[in-house]
């Protein structure tokens, strides 16, 4: 049994028990702890008649207040999207080529297109635009371009894909695979020749004519590339799928054809609009020629006949 007693050094009841001598006060707890222990009790009970709290089988208790938290994002989302409205319609009705006459629409547009290619672009051209050789994905933030590096070029490529099935208007172009038809001396020759456009080998005769009679056409002369046949130059140190002997060779024999979807059935003509300007703002992006002075004929009066 236990045997309470005061302790008289501090005044406080023990609890009764000893144990070799020690034994155990039951001091009470603070004043203030104990009306800090009851309020949260009462607030407890308040938040659980106002707020979602008791779990059910699908869903919880709503709460005399009907707050909840998917509710106050929604509000929130809504909110964010109202205040984007205004700056989304600016944007469409802008042309494409005039977004960068207003520096202000112009950054939102980027800001836009910056947050659509981190969810749409980086699986092929990865987070910072800088593309993968070894699958063909073309690197963004340099100034090669195969279709055209303008914002109506790029809008158009986002657009419509490039060799994609489901667009009747994708870009399309192939490149002839001339394997059998050039012997192993005239491939050599060739890819001789394409490197050296570059700097990377040096000239030889042979080469240069089966160049000019084979790839000339679409490359041209000097390896410039033709945009709008989507031939990409040769006469610079970027590569789409390599610079090496054995890539040159390997693209001549066989070469390869990449496909980008087109975005018009994904995603929104303002979303577009803002990958454009976007992937045009990573550095290499071209500015479209002017527009040119239509022809004017000036009509000549007749001259007036005068007796003479």
């Amino acid at each position: 049994m236990s045997n309470k007693r005061i302790d008289q050094p501090t005044g406080t009841e023990t609890v009764g028990h000893e144990w070799d001598g020690i034994e155990e006060l039951n001091t009470p707890l603070p004043r203030w702890w104990l009306w800090t222990f009851y309020a949260c009790i009462a607030f407890s009970v308040v938040y659980v008649v106002l707020y979602p709290a008791w779990p059910l089988i699908d869903k919880a208790t709503a709460g005399t207040l009907g707050w909840s938290s998917r509710g106050d994002l929604a509000k929130e989302m809504s909110a964010a999207d109202a205040a984007r409205q205004g700056m989304i319609a600016q944007i469409a009705a802008t042309d494409i080529e005039a977004l960068p006459a207003s520096p202000e629409l112009m950054a939102q547009a980027i800001a836009g297109g910056a947050a659509a290619f981190k969810v749409n672009c980086v699986q092929c051209h990865g987070a910072g635009a800088a593309g993968y050789q070894e699958y063909g994905y073309p690197n963004l933030n340099d100034n090669d371009w195969i279709w055209g590096g303008t914002l109506t070029d790029i809008e158009t490529t986002l657009t419509h894909g490039i060799r994609w099935e489901g667009s009747d208007a994708t870009r399309v172009n192939y490149m002839p695979a001339f394997e059998g038809m050039f012997d192993a001396g005239q491939v050599a020759a060739l890819t001789s020749h394409v490197l050296s456009l570059s700097g990377k080998a040096t000239p030889n005769a042979a080469g240069g004519v089966l160049y000019s009679e084979n790839c000339a056409a679409c490359h041209g002369a000097a390896g410039a590339g033709l945009p709008e046949m989507g031939a990409p130059a040769l006469n610079d140190a970027i590569w789409l799928y390599g610079g090496s002997d054995a890539a040159v060779r390997k693209q001549i024999l066989a070469p390869r054809h990449g496909v980008m979807p087109a975005w018009k059935d994904r995603l929104d003509p303002v979303t577009i609009k803002m990958l454009a300007a976007y992937v045009h703002s990573r550095g290499g992006g071209q500015q479209a020629a002017p527009a040119a002075e239509p022809a004017t004929d000036v009509a000549q009066a007749p001259k007036a006949e005068t007796d003479g």
